[in-house]
Formats: C-alpha cells, sequence, structure tokens
C-alpha cells in the first residue's frame, strides 16, 4: 500500500466526519474504522457505515469491540469500585479499545500513520496520543486540534467545512458532542459547557422522571470472583449482560448524572452522562464486597482503586502501574462470589438483600442486637480502644 495511507478513529460524528475530506484534500488515502462498543444499535451502525461511504474513504471496518471492552476495562472498574473523583464512571474507557482496532488496521495496511477526532482541548487527545504512543512509532494526526489554531468556533467551522462540500450534519451534533459505547452515554456542548441546565435535547438512554414505570423494578445478580455472570439466573457474556442491564434501568432513569471534574489538562469539564447498567453493576457489586471483604480490606482497597482509575483517566492504560494494581484487585476478589438483588422505582438502585457462603457472619452476635461476650468485656475493650483520646482529656483538662 501507498505510505499515503492513514487510519482515522471513526465514529461518525461531527469531528471524525470532518477529519474524511480533511485529509483527503491533503493528499491522504483515508481508511476508517469504527470500534462498536456496544453503545449503538444496528440502525446507528448502519448510519456510520453509510457515513463513511457517503464520505468517500478508501476503505472502511466495522470491530466488534463489546467483549474486549467488557475485560479490559469492566472488570477491573467494578472490582475498584470507584468512580473518577468519587462520581464519573470513566465512560471514555472505550478509547483505548478503539486504539487498538486502529493500530491493527495500520498494521493490515502497512503503515505507521493514524488519525483522530480529539480536539486541542479535551482528554481524549491525551488518551488516544499516549494509547498510541505505548504500542510503537507512529505518526499521530490530529486535525481537529489543527483547526484550533486559527479557528475558535471550531464546531461551526466544521459544520460549514461539511456543508460546503455536500455534507450534510445531523441535527443533534450541531448543538452536543455526543458519546456512547457499552458503558453508556456522554454528552457536551452548548448550555452544558456554560454550567447552564441542561436542555430537553441533552439526554439519552435514561428517561425522564415522568416517564418512569409505575411498578418497582427488581433484578438478581450472581458474581462469581468478583465477575457477573448471571442475570435473573441466566449465565451470559459479560457484555451481554450490561448491555441487558443498560435496557432495564434506563427506563427508570438510574445512572443519569450533570458532572463537573478536574481534566487532564487542568480545565474544568462539564458533561451529562448516562450509565444505567455500569451505576446498577457497581451497585450490586459493592453490597456483596462489603459483606465479604474484612474490615482492613474494605478501608485499603479504595486507595488502589482511585490510583488504577487516575491512571486510567488520564492515559496511563498500558502503563506497568495499572497492571500491578489489577493484580492486587483480583487477589481481592477471591471470595466475592453469591448473589444480590437490586430494587429501583426510579433515579436511584438500591441493593436490597446479599446472599453468599462467604458473608462475614459472627455466629454468636449481630450487630446492636445480640453478643456472645460479657458487659465486661465490652466496656474493657472501649476503655483500651479510647485510651490515647481519654489520657490527652484527662491531662489538658
Amino acid at each position: 500500500m501507498s505510505n499515503k495511507d492513514i487510519v482515522l478513529a471513526f465514529s461518525g460524528g461531527l469531528d471524525t466526519s470532518f477529519c474524511v475530506p480533511y485529509l483527503q484534500e491533503r493528499g491522504w488515502a483515508v481508511h476508517t474504522v469504527f470500534a462498536d462498543t456496544g453503545g449503538v444499535d444496528a440502525d446507528e451502525r448502519h448510519f456510520i457505515e453509510q457515513r463513511a461511504a457517503e464520505l468517500g474513504v478508501d476503505s472502511h471496518q466495522t470491530v466488534d469491540g463489546g467483549a474486549a471492552i467488557w475485560d479490559g476495562f469492566v472488570k477491573p472498574f467494578v472490582w475498584a469500585g470507584e468512580g473518577y473523583q468519587g462520581q464519573y464512571p470513566l465512560l471514555v474507557s472505550d478509547r483505548y479499545l478503539i486504539v487498538d482496532a486502529a493500530l491493527k488496521r495500520a498494521a493490515e495496511l502497512g503503515t505507521q500513520t493514524v488519525a483522530h477526532g480529539c480536539t486541542g482541548m479535551g482528554n481524549d487527545q491525551v488518551r488516544f496520543d499516549l494509547a498510541i504512543k505505548s504500542r510503537g512509532d507512529y505518526q499521530i494526526l490530529a486535525p481537529i486540534r489543527e483547526i484550533q489554531k486559527e479557528h475558535t468556533q471550531t464546531r461551526a467551522y466544521e459544520q460549514a467545512y461539511l456543508e460546503a462540500r455536500g455534507f450534510g450534519v445531523r441535527a443533534k451534533q450541531k448543538s452536543y458532542t455526543i458519546n456512547e459505547n457499552l458503558l453508556g452515554l456522554t454528552m457536551s456542548g452548548g448550555e452544558i459547557d456554560h454550567w447552564e441546565v441542561p436542555g430537553e435535547g441533552a439526554r439519552g438512554w435514561c428517561a425522564p422522571r415522568s416517564a418512569w414505570p409505575t411498578v418497582a423494578l427488581q433484578v438478581r445478580l450472581q458474581f462469581i470472583e468478583g465477575v457477573a455472570v448471571a442475570l435473573d439466573g441466566n449465565v451470559m457474556p459479560g457484555a451481554a449482560l450490561l448491555a441487558k442491564l443498560n435496557a432495564l434501568f434506563a427506563p427508570y432513569g438510574v445512572g443519569r448524572g450533570v458532572y463537573t471534574g478536574d481534566t487532564v489538562i487542568g480545565l474544568k469539564g462539564r458533561i451529562v452522562y448516562e450509565a444505567p447498567g455500569l451505576i446498577a453493576l457497581l451497585a450490586a457489586h459493592r453490597a456483596l464486597e462489603d459483606a465479604v471483604l474484612t474490615k482492613q480490606q474494605n478501608r485499603f482497597k479504595p486507595d488502589v482503586a482511585r490510583k488504577w482509575v487516575e491512571l486510567v483517566y488520564e492515559g496511563f492504560f498500558n502503563d506497568p502501574l495499572k497492571t500491578d494494581l489489577e493484580a492486587f484487585l483480583k487477589s481481592s476478589q477471591a471470595k466475592v462470589n453469591g448473589e444480590v438483588v437490586l430494587e429501583t422505582s426510579g433515579g436511584r438502585v438500591d441493593a436490597v438483600a446479599v446472599r453468599s457462603p462467604h458473608l462475614l457472619n459472627a455466629k454468636g452476635a449481630t450487630y446492636a442486637q445480640s453478643a456472645d461476650w460479657g458487659v465486661e468485656e465490652a466496656e474493657g475493650f472501649i476503655k483500651l480502644f479510647g485510651m490515647s483520646s481519654t489520657l490527652w482529656a484527662e491531662v489538658n483538662r
């Protein structure tokens, strides 16, 4: 193949659609790759493929990434159990699997040049670039970063650029940047970026309160070594299980949030996110884990989890420290076996029942109800446990 071949990570959205004619007009033969990480239906997948054809790419591939995102991200993320800054469930983590698909296609074409549609202002450029650089000596082109050198209103410029060449722009792409995958959906742009109330158009999977079902939803999840393996008794692959949870909990509005956080490059970022299945999965896993891990495990594990989340968020997906931390997280899951019943009436989800052969129940004692120790033992424990504080109080009265 020609050394002018370039592989573009493609989603069919405004930014990556703009990249195609932009690169073509600079002499590149553009080969697009869409990594379907489970956030689009058959109609949207067809649209993306047709969009690539309409734009006149030299070739297009659609890659099924559902299994990869489950094994590569969902399992360790659920083990970690922490969102970025305590809230955001890392819905951007499919980017690393998109990089894998793009580099595989580059190897097939015999090119070392890849492109993405990330802006020069966001986090994704860091994730894409670092993930690519950690895999080899590649040339990376980022057309949106390039046009930002001359144009401050980049979205308007991209729209005008495409329309001038006869390519339409979907209405929702004119207002928001939308990303969907198996993990969930994120939206930014418009009033979201200006800390205003998200408009009616800023809604994806999660139903508004007025549309929530009137009957509560209950589901039962089974875990083996911290991995969800069955839903309501039906064993299924992880990606299919998460997709089913999305479908079940989205009508109840579970997993929707408005999040402001510290970006990799130092700006504040604000998004609307919707992750019904992932939030439900986290709630079930946390309830089971809290009941079977020791006090010391439950206290220490969040420190490891926060560091793992930071590495993934900031682009260090291939850093050896991430692998080291995952070894600990996996080890902590050896006894996280059992079933959890989740329930929602809308908006939030609760773990209402937990069953496991590894529940840390004391046979002769129940918290605040009964005990198999005497009053003197309790008083002695309290005296020794609080010795330092009571001594300080006595000395400094």
